[in-house]
Formats: structure tokens, C-alpha cells, sequence
């Protein structure tokens, strides 16, 4: 894991805007999986913003989303597909056939979750990989657990995930999450992970001591031989 010490959010989402544009410049055709979340929030604004200046290295740019909440309208205010839809979808102008999504109602969960694998077979895997990290050290919806599942899954929503920002503000609880498993997100080709919050201080300095732990499932990125980690000093 490369990481860069940054001194504040601002410049946390600079320089993790600057790698992905670089990533970007160099081959637009790329399969981008973002998350939703705070932390990832002010790099997708500055992209939005970037399409004005360079909307051609977007063009050509496909997107699958990492996780959605279970049981809630796709349509509602925190869903994950309503988050990317506002900040990423619509300001890059991305295509319906340049997305990929969990429908966040599926009438079989499990069959969407295997829907979501093929997909993945088919057009993956993902380049680019932008990540946030939970207070619980969760990526995605992979939660810390004695053991932790490989693929697209149905998760059992943690109550630090339920209690975050995005699901205490719901008018319908999700009862479960949809997300991708770690093997798929360690398959990815590039991993870009930002860290901040002032209550994340002890994951971050869990995650910090290198010590692998499914209780920790951000610290499996150590594996990984190609994550970018940008560090917001100012919050820890």
C-alpha cells in the first residue's frame, strides 16, 4: 500500500483526483467501481466539475456500483444508486449501457447477486477501484466477521452501518446490503483508498499496523499490489 500523508480533506481529494485523471488520461476506457460515502464524495465533485474542462476522458468510461442498501426504492433519497446518480452518473454523463447497478429491491436477492457476478465475469475486472473505509474497518458491505465471502453476496448490515449518516436518515430501514466480495475487490487492477473522519481514528491506526484480520476487512488491501491511499491528517 502506497501511502501519501495529506494535510487536510481538501488535499486528500486533490491528489486521490489527480491519480484518477492521470489513470484516466492515459487509457479512458476503463471500468470505474466507486463507493458511496463522505470520504469519496469530494473527489467526485471535483470530477464532476473536471468534465466541464475534459469531458472526452470520460467518454468511454463505464461504472458498477460497489454496494447497495437492501429493501429500500433505488429512487430514495440515500440509496447508493441515488448517491452515484447525483455526484458521478449525471455530471459525467454516463450512459445506461456505460453503468452497472444491484437493483437495491430484487425479487431474489441471491439471483441478483449472481446477475451481478456474471456482469462481472463478462466486463471486468474492475480497473480503478475507489474506496472509503467504515468506522468498523468494513469495505463495501464486507463487515467484520470470523470469516469473509469471496464474491457478490447478501450481507448482514452491521449496527455501526446502520447507524451511519446515510441509513439513520432513511424513511425505509434497508433489512439487509447487496455488495461485492473481497475477492472481487482485490481482483481489481488499481485500488485508490481514502481515509478520513475523526471517529475512524482507531480503525485507521488498526489498519496502520498492517496486521491482516477478517475483523478488519480494510486491512486485506495489504495484499493488494497496487492501492493508492490518500491519508487526511487533519481527522486523525
Amino acid at each position: 500500500m502506497e501511502i501519501h500523508y495529506c494535510s487536510d480533506y481538501e488535499k486528500m481529494t486533490q491528489m486521490a483526483f489527480e491519480r484518477l485523471i492521470s489513470e484516466l488520461r492515459d487509457n479512458p476506457e476503463q471500468l470505474l467501481c466507486p463507493s458511496k460515502g463522505t470520504s469519496t464524495l469530494g473527489l467526485y465533485k471535483k470530477m464532476a466539475a473536471h468534465y466541464q474542462k475534459e469531458a472526452a476522458i470520460f467518454e468511454r468510461l463505464t461504472i458498477i456500483k460497489l454496494d447497495e442498501w437492501g429493501g429500500i426504492p433505488g429512487c430514495g433519497p440515500n440509496s447508493s444508486e441515488t448517491h452515484l446518480k447525483t455526484y458521478l452518473l449525471d455530471p459525467l454523463k454516463i450512459t445506461e449501457e456505460r453503468y452497472i447497478s444491484f437493483d437495491s429491491s430484487p425479487v431474489d436477492a441471491k439471483k441478483e447477486c449472481d446477475r451481478m457476478d456474471n456482469e462481472i465475469q463478462e466486463r471486468g475486472p474492475i480497473d480503478i477501484c475507489i474506496l472509503g473505509m467504515g468506522k468498523n474497518g468494513h469495505l463495501g458491505f464486507n463487515e467484520p466477521a470470523n470469516h469473509l465471502i469471496p464474491n457478490c453476496h447478501i450481507a448482514e448490515l452491521s449496527p455501526t452501518s446502520l447507524m451511519s449518516s446515510m441509513a439513520e436518515s432513511m424513511p425505509d430501514k434497508p433489512s439487509y446490503g447487496l455488495t461485492m466480495g473481497m475477492a472481487t475487490i482485490l481482483q481489481s487492477k488499481k485500488i485508490i483508498l481514502l481515509l478520513t473522519g475523526e471517529d475512524k481514528k482507531h480503525t485507521i491506526k488498526k489498519l496502520l499496523n498492517k496486521e491482516i484480520t477478517s475483523f478488519l476487512p480494510a486491512s486485506f488491501l495489504w495484499l493488494h499490489p497496487q492501492v493508492y491511499c490518500y491519508l487526511d491528517k487533519s481527522s486523525v
